[in-house]
């Protein structure tokens, strides 16, 4: 999981090596081990920095726990951690971001949010189920967010997969065009 936190090309271009890294590994990869033989590189929109915003982070600490849906039967618990408030193509968005029950047990993720959005390129040079951003918790009340790390569940390359599916709250009415484009296999 890739942590988007600060805004360069440099990071940008980091993530991208270690996404075609980790697809590259048949240990780590999401992929078949039919689309791992072929496998070369995954696609990704052109870096650009007017994808990456900050936010003001809205905590909801009250909320509960619930069962978030997903790709399959499975329901893993989250609970959303609060709201996320930034303009972005001129445009106002509101984005809950969520945290995980079994996840914030565990020391190296007790500071992870998970950002699950679709947007207007979802199922149109993205993947049509949506994408991820993974973020850590800010000390403050404002959070950066890359949306050139956005990335494809990894039921958009193995069926196999159980993914989380993105809320409609959370849809984005502007084109996304960074991070990992809808996967093709070559």
């Amino acid at each position: 999981m890739a942590k988007a936190q600060e805004c360069s090309k440099e990071n940008a271009v980091a993530f991208q090596e270690k996404m075609n890294k980790e697809y590259a590994d048949p240990d780590e990869s999401p992929l078949t081990k039919e689309d791992i033989k072929t496998f070369k590189s995954l696609e990704f929109y052109p870096i650009d920095t007017d994808f990456c915003v900050e936010a003001k982070l809205v905590a909801t600490p009250n909320e509960k726990p619930f069962y978030m849906q997903t790709t399959t039967s499975r329901k893993p618990r989250y609970r959303k951690y609060g709201e996320l408030h930034f303009t972005l193509k001129g445009k106002e968005v509101k984005l809950d971001v969520f945290q995980s029950m079994d996840m914030m047990k565990m020391e190296e993720y007790k500071d992870y949010l998970f950002l699950p959005f679709t947007d207007l390129t979802s199922g149109n040079g993205s993947y049509g189920g949506g994408r991820y951003v993974d973020l850590t918790i800010p000390a403050g009340n404002t959070l950066t967010i890359d949306f050139n790390t956005a990335y494809n569940p990894y039921c958009a390359y193995n069926h196999s997969f159980s993914c989380p599916v993105p809320p409609e709250q959370n849809d984005i009415l502007v084109e996304i065009k960074a991070g990992v484009k809808e996967y093709k296999k070559h």
